[in-house]
């Protein structure tokens, strides 16, 4: 299946599927992956264990936090992709812009994918997540870091999980 590109550039070979947390970002993220026949990756699966720990007790990361994650995810992920040629689709909240640049995203064969949805969504699935150590008391935090992605491919959330992952899979090709 062929992607589209930015400005004639080389075909997308790290999908980054952004948004904050209840997004969809781990589901739609390994569908899509599956779909392409890429590897997934979970950006969740790599935080330290006192980042994990902050956010199960409710508390925000900072800069300080996520900086250190963020170099690792562009070390063991996006930069082994793009110097390898092997395609993956990593899920990570990359909130800011700033964090979006340090995984690599300036690179034309990083294409973001933008999981959009309206807060009163964002909180019910939340609210039905179980076992997870971002809680629903996080989000209004997130919110506040967001900066949503001009350079995007932006899709709204409000479809089931297959009906957003043909959406992205239409826009792609």
């Amino acid at each position: 299946m062929g992607e589209a590109t930015r400005a004639g550039a080389a075909p997308a070979l790290v999908l980054l599927v952004t948004g904050v947390s209840g997004s969809g970002k781990s589901t739609l993220g390994r569908r899509l992956a599956e779909r392409l026949e890429r590897r997934f990756f979970d950006a969740d699966d790599f935080h330290p264990a006192a980042n994990v720990e902050k956010m199960r007790r409710g508390e925000p990361l900072t800069d300080a936090d996520r900086l250190p994650w963020l170099d690792i995810l562009r070390s063991d992920v996006v930069a082994p992709s793009l110097a390898s040629g092997e395609a993956c689709v990593l899920a990570c909240s990359a909130l800011k812009r700033a964090y979006r640049e340090r995984l690599g995203a300036e690179d034309p064969r990083v294409r973001i994918i933008y999981l959009r949805g309206s807060t009163a969504v964002l909180r019910a699935r939340l609210a039905q997540r179980r076992g997870h150590f971002m809680t629903a008391g996080m989000l209004d935090s997130q919110l506040r870091t967001l900066e949503e992605p001009g350079e995007a491919l932006v899709v709204q959330i409000d479809a089931p999980p297959d009906a957003v992952v043909d959406e992205i899979l239409r826009r792609l090709d």
